[in-house]
């Protein structure tokens, strides 16, 4: 608004010089027509005058023909721009077509343009990835705000759960029975149990001593209980202890041989793979699964919106990285860079080959869409300035055209 406030100030002052320069001439001409008879200066004067506004009045027309009629007079061939408007945005979208949608002046822009080089170079600052990367949080936190939470809820839980119905579980079991064992991740674990036995039996003695004496026969004497749980609470700990403390020892070897035999029967048998698969069922099946999987976009939606919006995130943190690794990628490797910029042609090739018609028609029929009176008053402010000077200029050629006239009629 503010510029064509400023346009219009500048159109109108130089309508105002045009037309006072017109005005002179003719007053001038009126002037030495009055008190002259033309002869000597008088009437070099007098046609320079003549001539002027001759120039100045044809020019005045022609440039007031573009945008109405002079005058208001509907004199043919006039108001040009109101008129012929919808004509014109076709000429103009045929223009564009032609002239700036064409393939190969395009791919060759971009090939002068080298567009990998300077995406490379900008992205490989960390400025403008740690920009980039807030902006595309932002662009993710409001893509989930804008979908429709039961919609993704229910395609992600369908998703889940098709994609967990059609992978066999037993494998799966297999490689991580293998990867425990490999580890020795299963011998820690008896371990840990061979702990949480001990402190079983020290801190409820008192417990298994009074359940010993309930289930002992009413004829047998509380001391012998108190012997026999004595002596089995001892043995337990002791059988307990001597296995901690040696790493070879021979139930360590049946753990080992039983846990490697589990693996094998995972991958083998078809009996545990059908049991397998049987459970997996059951547990998708089962109300409170299927509930999480119902609330699963809601925590993820969640923890994106958490993490868009705080800028030292693991989301925000990664995609920056990432960014800077692509950009750097690009200005290291000339290969990638021309593999890039080969993309980047072809696409645009492609949108140059099958976008020409709808650009040429998106111009044509938003032209047509202008309302005449605004489109010719909004080309005005754009040119009228300058047209301002073609009247100036028609007075002033005018004027030493006449001049010359005068002088060739003399001799």
């Amino acid at each position: 608004m503010d510029d064509d406030l400023q346009r219009a100030r500048q159109l109108r002052s130089m309508k105002v010089r045009a037309t006072g320069l017109l005005v002179f001439a003719a007053v001038v001409f009126v002037v030495v027509r009055a008190t002259t008879d033309g002869s000597g200066w008088a009437g070099y004067v007098e046609a320079a005058a003549e001539a002027g506004m001759v120039g100045g009045l044809a020019d005045w027309f022609a440039v007031t023909a573009l945008f109405r009629h002079p005058l208001g007079l509907p004199i043919p061939h006039t108001a040009i721009i109101p008129t012929r408007k919808d004509e014109i945005g076709r000429s103009l979208g045929m223009f564009v077509q032609e002239n700036f949608l064409d393939d190969d002046l395009l791919a060759a822009r971009m090939h002068q343009f080298g567009p990998a080089e300077r995406v490379g170079h900008w992205l490989a600052y960390p400025d403008n990835a740690c920009r980039l990367a807030g902006q595309t949080s932002t662009a993710i936190a409001g893509v989930t705000g804008i979908l429709r939470d039961e919609d993704v809820a229910s395609g992600l839980e369908a998703v889940v759960t098709r994609r967990l119905q059609t992978v066999q579980l037993a494998p799966i079991l297999a490689q991580a029975v293998d990867l425990a064992v490999e580890g020795r991740h299963h011998q820690a674990a008896l371990d840990a149990g061979l702990r949480g036995l001990d402190n079983l039996l020290v801190d409820n003695t008192d417990i298994l001593r009074r359940r010993l004496r309930d289930e002992s026969p009413w004829w047998v004497p509380e001391v012998i209980d108190d012997r026999v749980f004595a002596k089995i609470s001892a043995g337990i700990r002791s059988l307990a202890a001597d296995i901690l403390a040696k790493p070879d020892h021979e139930l360590r070897g049946h753990v080992d041989s039983r846990t490697r035999d589990l693996a094998v029967r995972l991958r083998e048998s078809p009996e545990l793979i059908a049991r397998v698969e049987e459970i997996k069922g059951e547990l998708l099946d089962h109300p409170e699964v299927r509930d999480w999987l119902g609330t699963l976009w809601g925590h993820i939606k969640t923890a994106l919106i958490t993490a868009a919006d705080d800028p030292d995130s693991e989301l925000r943190q990664r995609i920056e990285s990432a960014l800077v690794g692509a950009g750097q990628s690009l200005v290291d490797d000339p290969a990638l860079r021309a593999k890039v910029d080969r993309w980047l042609e072809s696409v645009v090739r492609y949108l140059a080959d099958h976008a020409q018609g709808e650009v040429a028609d998106l111009i044509a029929t938003t032209v047509a869409s202008w309302d005449t009176a605004d489109t010719s008053r909004r080309l005005e402010l754009q040119v009228g300035r300058d047209l301002q000077f073609i009247r100036i200029n028609g007075t002033v050629v005018g004027a030493l055209a006449g001049v010359a006239i005068h002088a060739l009629t003399l001799l």
